[in-house]
């Protein structure tokens, strides 16, 4: 049963919006207004026996709160899932997978040093790939027109999958 659900992005409103925001953005959309406390260096709150989690570092230092909350609540990396952007799934595709490769993300680099496995869940979040111009640059970039368009359905079918439209105490995986 999944005990910690982990939103990544980056903090601060010049990251608001940005593709590497996508699991920020899927916390608003799944858990609206509840009430976040800080904590691990990390926005927490808890719904029902799930915590879930928004680390305030970048996404490169990710794991730090990550390993912090699992450690204190005493949560196996088998029952933790990460919420994050996937650049080599095209936009919109959502995929839920227990561990896997980490696809260059270093946020999941992070999060797999700290817990010291890397068979905690995902549910990834395409962002597609950059045609020109850097990766980095992408993922720190906004969406484009089109796929602002679309987002609002992406974050939903997301929201879905982390059940969402059933009580959170019936997470399970």
């Amino acid at each position: 049963m999944i005990k910690l659900i982990v939103f990544l992005g980056n903090p601060g409103k010049t990251h608001e919006l940005t593709r590497h925001n996508v699991g920020w953005m899927v916390a608003k959309e799944a858990y609206g207004p509840i009430a976040w406390s800080e904590k691990f260096s990390a926005k927490i709150a808890k719904d029902g026996p799930v915590h879930l989690l928004k680390p305030l570092t970048y996404m490169n230092e990710s794991g730090r709160s990550v390993g912090l909350a699992s450690s204190y609540f005493g949560i196996r990396s088998d029952e933790v899932l990460v919420v994050s952007d996937d650049l080599e799934l095209d936009f919109g595709t959502i995929r839920l997978q227990q561990g896997g490769g980490l696809k260059g993300h270093n946020g999941l680099k992070s999060i797999q040093s700290s817990l010291g496995s890397g068979d905690f869940w995902r549910l990834r979040i395409g962002i597609g790939r950059p045609i020109h111009g850097s990766v980095s640059s992408f993922v720190l970039s906004r969406f484009t027109p089109e796929e602002e368009i679309s987002l609002p359905l992406v974050l939903q079918e997301a929201t879905k999958l982390l059940g969402r439209s059933i009580p959170a105490q019936r997470v399970l995986l």
